[in-house]
């Protein structure tokens, strides 16, 4: 369900036709919640999953509202609204992961809010060279301004101090989430860790962009890591996130 909610937006040319698409998710989550899953291989798995670990179907609506709101293309308006719209979307994912590991617990859902807020900014930040081929932007417009910096300029793909300040900024918020959801973790169980062994992901990135000086054009950070399957396994080894 998440894939088909991620790629609705890219796969649309109306946002009345993306509507519908989203009507069909949140009409198929109430069907599913009522015990009479529609007929398609997705709501029927999603039916198994909800009556063997009993999810939260708040958690769903979030992000199909959320995935909603997103279907118009604008940037957003500050860091805040990323935010708001990662902790809908990411941070519900990360949720609804914990309740099917038999975990429900204020510290994990703690983590998981920072975390998902932490993914959901480097998801924007990594779809950026994307997006600009495609002229647009969806960088927050106040840090945007705060460095002189206009959705022209990554369109054309500057790599000016003023630009890479915006990006450092930016990333800079995601490595604070991701201290947060860390400063805490001895009171989450240990039970909880895998579903937040995607830091592994997001640590990778925001290294590798320190080491190209927030140049969020530099074609390193379009690869992806060889190596993160190895850190994925010593992460695991050392039961840590």
């Amino acid at each position: 369900m998440w894939n088909w909610l991620r790629q609705i937006k890219d796969s649309i040319t109306q946002k009345t036709t993306g509507l519908m698409r989203m009507q069909f998710w949140r009409d198929a989550v109430e069907d599913i919640y009522s015990d009479n899953p529609p007929h398609q291989p997705v709501a029927t798995e999603l039916w198994r999953a909800v009556k063997k670990h009993n999810l939260t179907k708040m958690w769903f609506m979030k992000i199909i509202d959320e995935r909603e709101k997103n279907l118009d293309d604008r940037p957003y308006r500050n860091i805040q609204e990323l935010e708001t719209y990662a902790e809908n979307t990411q941070s519900a994912l990360l949720y609804l992961t914990l309740e099917t590991l038999g975990v429900r617990d204020i510290h994990a859902d703690h983590a998981a809010s920072h975390i998902g807020k932490a993914q959901g900014i480097v998801t924007c930040l990594r779809a950026t060279p994307y997006h600009c081929t495609r002229q647009k932007v969806f960088l927050p417009m106040d840090i945007c301004m705060l460095h002189g910096v206009s959705q022209e300029d990554f369109i054309r793909g500057k790599q000016e101090k003023n630009v890479r300040d915006v990006i450092y900024d930016i990333a800079s918020q995601a490595h604070i989430h991701l201290e947060h959801a860390r400063s805490f973790s001895k009171k989450v169980p240990v039970k909880a860790y895998p579903a937040f062994f995607c830091t592994v992901a997001l640590d990778d990135y925001l290294y590798n962009m320190r080491k190209v000086d927030f140049n969020i054009f530099h074609p390193s950070l379009q690869k992806t890591s060889t190596l993160l399957p190895l850190y994925l396994y010593i992460r695991s080894w050392k039961t840590t996130y």
